[in-house]
């Protein structure tokens, strides 16, 4: 691990203390749970992947904001979180949730570094991190039962990039905000054409966040992505095939598989 994932003290603002409510929602890994926010405020910053003005708040707003999220992930299923950045809503939802196997797939490699600093720091086994876009790892992904996201892009374009990951009758959860159900409604022809076949917005954390979590779902049927995406699939397998792992490259996958 590098030396400076060591947190300390945050030259920009100061970590405010877990809520009480914190214990409610992390249990027994709430340490974990204030190590990683310790994390956040410290490398995260400094390493550019959460800004400073964020640390004051970011038990509630990010935290517990996505630990909740638990609430509507089935028991122990496979998960992909998009886009995972700094490990939201991925980290604090593989604290709560051990029965889960969570990719944290991610693009950037300083994102990737801090992410799998924290798997290793925090011993979550049964989270891989991967280097890489959604459509590049296509073909060579095993497909996911859900698909996460917080805050990476609008829910059209959010959907081209997580729905193909998933398996047959799979699901995306995306956390969004008071714009949950506008995105939904100027994205459902985009959804359609990826085989998506049922959407609903949820609340969740009820007596635990305030504002509660606002989440998208997005269900598919037999054909995640349509039918343009299983052509595509179809061919990157193809090319992936003679490939060592099965995986894009070496160079474009961290961290370790999951259990």
């Amino acid at each position: 691990m590098n030396g400076d994932a060591t947190p300390g003290p945050s030259p920009e603002a100061e970590l405010s203390p877990p809520p009480a409510v914190a214990a409610e929602v992390f249990g027994d890994r709430l340490p974990d749970a204030v190590r990683y926010a310790e994390l956040l405020a410290d490398t995260g910053v400094r390493r550019g992947l959460i800004g400073p003005r964020e640390v004051p708040r970011l038990w509630e707003r990010h935290l517990l904001n996505c630990a909740v999220l638990s609430e509507v992930v089935p028991e122990g299923v496979t998960v992909c979180d998009v886009g995972s950045g700094a490990g939201l809503p991925g980290i604090p939802l593989a604290l709560v949730r051990p029965d889960l196997e969570i990719t944290l797939l991610e693009p950037l490699l300083r994102r990737t570094n801090f992410l799998q600093e924290v798997v290793e720091l925090l011993g979550l086994d049964h989270v891989t991190v991967v280097r890489g876009r959604a459509e590049e790892v296509l073909g060579s992904f095993t497909p996911v039962h859900v698909v996460t996201a917080r805050a990476v892009a609008p829910l059209d374009r959010l959907a081209g990039w997580g729905v193909p990951l998933l398996r047959p009758y799979g699901e995306m959860l995306a956390i969004k905000g008071d714009t949950a159900e506008q995105e939904l409604k100027a994205a459902r022809a985009a959804l359609g054409k990826l085989g998506v076949v049922e959407t609903s917005v949820l609340q969740v954390g009820e007596g635990l966040v305030d504002p509660l979590s606002t989440v998208v779902r997005v269900e598919v049927g037999e054909s995640p992505g349509g039918v343009r995406f299983a052509a595509k699939r179809a061919k990157a397998s193809r090319s992936q095939r003679g490939s060592r792992d099965g995986w894009p490259s070496r160079g474009n996958r961290s961290g370790r598989r999951a259990r």
